[in-house]
């Protein structure tokens, strides 16, 4: 059906996915692809917050079947790990990749390559992992991949720092948004991942991408197409602020709006630097929060 048809493969038909590379490309000159606008020149090796360059860095991929079932079907994820992030969060479970930037440099053809090994092993899409800083290289990738074939959904797997004036030109190539929500204050997402207003900014990007996609849509198989898929990961004593961002979730978005409420929280990478962090979060903090997301309403935990 047309409808499930991933949108990029109209925009590469009309012409508009070559137009949205080359305005894409133009903000790596004064970088302001995510909110921290560095404005570095990163065509010209020009370093900002992220530490992204004009090529992007891919750590590892491969099917993946830890995801959430959605996404996951039988054929698994098609994830491709990109190194560096715009956070910089003090317990990164994969701090490998997101802090010291653990991988290859790669072009948009060898990348463009990668989505398409990924369809061939029958994934069932192709699962973009801390893209933000590399949204340029990725759209040059994708318009590449598709003059060779590719026909998977685009998943856009973030951590919830972005910038909604760069998202509005993701509209029609991103099919399926799965950003975190990690913290519904402002002040403990600037100390514990160097971002400043995470939690507005946070939410602007998820109001844009729910305006984009709408609520997650399945196919027989129960596989997604489309739509908006919200992470939420506890943190001990709450200090995500759990309760806030599930309360603008049920408040500002459709209640039928698919959430992950995660309970695997360990201490990792400086955690132990900071003794709130330096726990585990017990059973009890987690089923409080499913059972608070429940109250307010919300319809599709996962």
């Amino acid at each position: 059906m047309r409808e499930r048809q991933p949108g990029y493969l109209r925009l590469a038909e009309s012409g508009e996915l070559a137009r949205r590379v080359t305005l894409l490309n133009e903000k790596l000159r004064s970088c302001v692809i995510c909110p921290h606008h560095c404005r570095v020149n990163r065509l010209e090796g020009e370093l900002g917050f992220c530490r992204g360059g004009a090529r992007a860095v891919v750590s590892s991929y491969g099917p993946h079947f830890g995801e959430e079932a959605p996404l996951v079907g039988r054929g698994g994820s098609g994830t491709i790990f990109f190194a560096y992030c715009t956070l910089q969060c003090v317990f990164c479970q994969n701090c490998e990749i997101s802090h010291y930037g653990m991988g290859d440099e790669v072009s948009p053809s060898e990348l463009a390559l990668i989505m398409l090994s990924l369809q061939e092993k029958g994934c069932h899409n192709i699962n973009l992992v801390s893209p933000t800083h590399y949204i340029p290289q990725i759209v040059h990738a994708l318009s590449l991949a598709v003059k060779e074939g590719l026909t998977l959904p685009l998943v856009y797997n973030t951590g919830g720092y972005d910038d909604p004036e760069t998202l509005k030109l993701l509209e029609g190539i991103v099919d399926i948004y799965m950003p975190d929500l990690k913290f519904g204050d402002n002040e403990r997402a600037k100390k514990y991942t160097k971002a400043a207003c995470y939690f507005d900014l946070a939410t602007a990007a998820v109001r844009e991408m729910q305006r984009q996609v709408g609520c997650l849509k399945l196919d027989e198989r129960q596989i997604a197409y489309r739509g908006l898929l919200i992470r939420h990961l506890v943190l001990p004593n709450n200090l995500a602020a759990t309760d806030r961002v599930l309360r603008f979730i049920a408040e500002e978005l459709p209640k039928e709006t698919a959430v992950n409420i995660m309970a695997q929280y360990y201490p990792a990478h400086q955690a132990y630097n900071f003794p709130e962090l330096a726990v585990r979060i017990t059973g009890k903090e987690y089923y409080d929060a499913v059972r608070h997301a429940k109250e307010l309403g919300l319809t599709n935990l996962l």
